[in-house]
């Protein structure tokens, strides 16, 4: 297969690149293996159609189009929330707190140490 060039911006080839460093593999094995973990939508579809043939043969359970259409408005939202809530937990608000002197805190009252 020939290689051909994919533009994106130096900050993402440079995410990309660390990623593949921590992985130890390239840059290049490392866009092969999205890639290859990424489905298409014709393969999306296939599965899809495969899921509910299952189903039906299976379970006697024939998915309407509106019950799918559901379903994916339910991940898509449970995604997304999904992905907020990791983002709060990636980037926490700064601390508040504050100390009277301004310096470090009090040791607390029942602190077992040198010179207790």
């Amino acid at each position: 297969m020939p290689d051909v060039m994919i533009r994106v911006p130096a900050e993402v080839r440079d995410q990309l690149a660390a990623v593949a460093e921590a992985r130890g593999t390239s840059l290049r094995a490392l866009i092969e293996e999205i890639a290859a973990q990424t489905p298409t939508p014709e393969q999306i579809k296939a599965r899809a159609d495969r899921t509910r043939a299952l189903l039906a043969e299976r379970f006697g359970h024939y998915v309407t189009d509106e019950e799918s259409a559901e379903m994916r408005r339910k991940m898509r939202a449970a995604t997304a929330a999904h992905r907020a809530a990791l983002a709060e937990v990636e980037s926490p608000p700064p601390c508040a707190t504050s100390f009277p002197s301004g310096g470090d805190p009090a040791p607390p009252r029942n602190a077992v140490g040198p010179g207790t």
